[in-house]
């Protein structure tokens, strides 16, 4: 069931909530700690790019990061962790949260958004296989689940091996 999903950019006052949504929504908590890791990391955190979806009556239901990563020597992003809490997944907040991540990225000037992610979920953003341009990730993955999507179809995409940020621990 959707809803019209309120989605906005993270505040200070979020992060102690969306590490609750990562730990809720994932079975360790490794993605939260890579998200506190990506936060205290200058060359990758984009002020912007870290977006909350609010939960009806109050909190948060929804997140979503985009963080700098490069192909070869080429600037990108990497869209990770997106989490929901379990009460409100397959309602449309992590959606909500994507998307206006994606658009926000888009104003920023940014291009390339990379996601290694579930091949039926992705492509309704737009994603598609990363090797269909050329980009490969630094490990051993089956193309369907590693995809790119260029916000600005008119701008050249880079091709060559993803550079995730020092945190992703690849």
């Amino acid at each position: 069931m959707a809803r019209g999903w309120i989605a906005r950019p993270e505040t200070a006052a979020d992060v102690a909530e969306i590490r609750e949504i990562n730990v809720a929504a994932f079975p360790t908590s490794e993605e939260a700690d890579l998200v506190e890791a990506l936060r205290a990391d200058p060359e990758a955190w984009i002020p912007g790019l870290s977006w909350v979806a609010e939960a009806p009556g109050g909190g948060l239901a929804g997140f979503a990061l985009l963080t700098r990563c490069h192909v070869d020597d080429a600037a990108a992003l990497a869209l990770a962790p997106c989490a929901v809490r379990p009460e409100f997944q397959r309602r449309g907040a992590g959606a909500a949260a994507i998307r206006a991540a994606l658009d926000a990225a888009r104003q920023q000037g940014e291009n390339l958004v990379l996601v290694l992610g579930h091949a039926d979920y992705y492509p309704r953003f737009g994603f598609t296989p990363a090797a269909r341009h050329g980009i490969r990730p630094p490990f051993e993955v089956d193309d369907a689940y590693m995809m790119a999507l260029a916000l600005d179809p008119s701008r050249p995409v880079p091709s060559g091996t993803i550079r995730y940020p020092a945190a992703f621990g690849v």
